[in-house]
């Protein structure tokens, strides 16, 4: 069985590590510090936006001849963590650009279509929003309800999305759209791209979410929205399904690196607090059940770090890009709710207050567990795809 083609780096080791640090210290010494204000006002500051984009982080895994800067899945998990060791919602505000949305056009587009979208996107001028997750569809998109129908030289988009991150900023939805009845071997969806100010779009309020404050997700209503053939991704309708699979599995990886920054955040907040309070004139962190809690937690932050690069690695280099990204994605996400819940448990009382960065991160967290599949429909690829490779060896 042949396998995927390697996926090479535009980037240097030598001008990833000047990017890495560029970007920790945006994170810890820009927006560590307002994250408090950021989750008071519900909003990324301007200020901050303007930087992330001057800073290309935008684009960072678009292709740099389409003006991103072009990192494969390696180095962009390591940005990852970096960007989990804060307010989720500023990796939020240029995720889809450069995520599930972005990399639909990065591996699927035609010429045309990059070069109308991928350099506005790229550099923030544009947001790409990805429209898949509608009523009675999330982590299977094998059951979309929204339709698309041939109209002459257009299409025309009837459906209804919800949860969509950044709908109420983008200029674009990649929208997902039944054009036929599911079949074996077909399951009938393709992807258009549709401008967010297309007659017949409508964007709801913004939705009032557990956690992730500054981070905005609404429903999108296609109401006979009326495109050109040439929208369709791809130029192909059977480019759908494949588009949303490996836009996912990538994405997957991503999530964990950003679970497992978070962790560490939890983690370092914890040991941070243990070490400097007390409990009945004792140092809590010299308390031994404090201290297994600590172990606990460190012990995932590393086995997490370990298990996102080399799932990665794989998928970069094209040997696994299926079961590896669910199981990382399970894994991390699962592994960083449990060090939540100790960093809380740690703080005692102070953990459960607004604005101690534990009680955000628990909130906050939660969330991880469900988009890009969620950890049930994880366990069901990963297995499933275990007993299909036995099968196909047998």
């Amino acid at each position: 069985m042949s396998q995927p083609a390697p996926s090479m780096s535009e980037v240097s080791a030598e001008d990833f590590r000047f990017i890495h640090e560029q970007v920790r210290d945006f994170v810890r010494t820009a927006v560590v510090p307002r994250e408090n204000e950021i989750m008071r006002e519900d909003r990324i500051p301007d200020d901050l936006r303007t930087v992330a984009a001057q800073m290309g982080l935008f684009g960072y895994a678009i292709p740099s001849e389409w003006g991103g800067i072009g990192l494969d899945l390696t180095q962009d998990a390591e940005l990852a963590m970096e960007f989990g060791y804060t307010s989720l919602s500023l990796r939020s505000m240029f995720g889809t650009n450069n995520g599930i949305a972005g990399q639909v056009l990065v591996g699927f587009g035609t010429d045309a279509q990059k070069k109308e979208w991928l350099a506005r996107i790229a550099s923030g001028e544009v947001v790409a929003s990805f429209a898949l997750t509608e009523p009675g569809a999330g982590s299977n998109p094998a059951g979309l309800r929204t339709r698309a129908r041939r109209d002459g030289d257009h299409w025309m988009i009837d459906g209804q999305k919800q949860y969509i991150t950044n709908a109420s900023s983008a200029g674009l939805f990649v929208v997902f759209a039944r054009y036929a009845d599911p079949a074996p071997g077909a399951p009938g969806i393709a992807v258009f791209l549709v401008p967010a100010h297309a007659p017949g779009v409508t964007v709801g309020p913004k939705d009032a979410k557990m956690g992730q404050e500054g981070s905005t997700t609404s429903d999108v209503a296609f109401d006979s929205v009326r495109v050109p053939t040439d929208a369709l991704v791809g130029g192909d309708e059977a480019a759908g399904y494949r588009a949303a699979m490996t836009s996912l599995a990538r994405g997957r990886v991503h999530i964990a690196a950003l679970a497992v920054g978070t962790a560490q955040r939890a983690l370092d907040e914890s040991v941070a607090y243990a070490a400097q309070n007390t409990q009945g004139g004792q140092r809590i962190g010299d308390f031994q059940l404090v201290q297994a809690m600590l172990a606990d937690m460190q012990t995932g932050v590393m086995a997490g770090r370990a298990m996102v690069r080399e799932a990665a690695r794989a998928y970069v280099d094209g040997t696994d890009r299926r079961i590896a990204p669910s199981a990382v994605k399970l894994f991390c996400t699962e592994m960083v709710g449990k060090v939540a819940d100790l960093a809380v448990q740690v703080h005692g009382g102070a953990g459960y207050m607004k604005e101690i960065p534990v009680e955000r991160i628990y909130r906050d967290v939660r969330l991880l567990r469900l988009y890009e599949g969620t950890s049930e429909i994880q366990r069901l690829i990963i297995g499933g795809g275990l007993v299909r490779q036995a099968v196909a060896r047998s």
